[in-house]
């Protein structure tokens, strides 16, 4: 898709929050939905993606205005099936389930991702059992529902951006983490890719698997940022 526009502002919506316009016109989301956020500051972020294409548009450089879209269009809509999906990822969480050998990865685990449980716990009142391999274990049902109040008290760019972590980490715990300013995203990232790095340590790794690594990396960088914004 070509630019077609000039001039990139930011001015306030219509219905509230803050919108981008393209030569004087409010953008709108692909479904054709106002592109309204709630803070002057995201707005200025993504008004800064548009402004920043050249001849061609390229979608897959402006994380910041995907991640709006997304709210707008399928977290509203869909609100209570995402809430249960991200809310669904503390029966499974990453952090729960260790390695058993070696005993350095297992050190390495309970050194990093205690904590993160340890601090879940207090924050939600949600303690989350351990277990070592990859068997399901059950949580239990107070703690899941500590959690899923948790997720279901967001606002819909909020869960978005929880939601988006949650899935690239494979954690909720790392993503409430980074929600509530204790991580960041370059931590969340180490975090969740911890028994990968390991594996790279010992043998290496491939192109694909690198560039995949940074794909996520990225991902989870724009999304921290995005909670940023919306919390200016």
């Amino acid at each position: 898709m070509k630019r077609v526009y000039k001039a990139v502002t930011v001015v306030p919506a219509d219905d509230g929050g803050w919108s981008v316009a393209l030569d004087g016109r409010p953008m709108r989301t692909p479904a054709k939905n106002p592109m309204a956020v709630p803070t002057q500051a995201l707005a200025t972020a993504i008004a800064a993606e548009w402004n920043a294409q050249q001849d061609e548009i390229k979608p897959t450089t402006m994380p910041l205005t995907r991640l709006a879209a997304t709210a707008i269009d399928r977290t509203s809509p869909q609100r209570a099936e995402i809430v249960n999906d991200v809310a669904g990822y503390a029966g499974t969480d990453l952090l729960c389930y260790r390695a058993e050998h070696p005993p350095a990865l297992a050190a390495r685990q309970e050194a990093t991702w205690q904590p993160l449980i340890d601090w879940a716990s207090s924050r939600y009142d949600a303690g989350l059992a351990v277990t070592a391999g990859i068997i399901p274990m059950p949580q239990s049902p107070a703690a899941l529902r500590a959690f899923a109040a948790a997720v279901a008290a967001l606002d819909d760019f909020r869960l978005t951006g929880l939601c988006n972590l949650t899935a690239a980490c494979g954690s909720l715990v790392i993503g409430l983490a980074v929600m509530e300013g204790r991580l960041d995203a370059a931590a969340a990232f180490a975090i969740s890719q911890l028994d990968e790095t390991f594996q790279i340590e010992a043998w290496g790794a491939d192109a694909e698997a690198m560039q995949r690594r940074a794909g996520l990396a990225a991902d989870i960088r724009s999304t921290a940022h995005f909670i940023e914004l919306l919390n200016r």
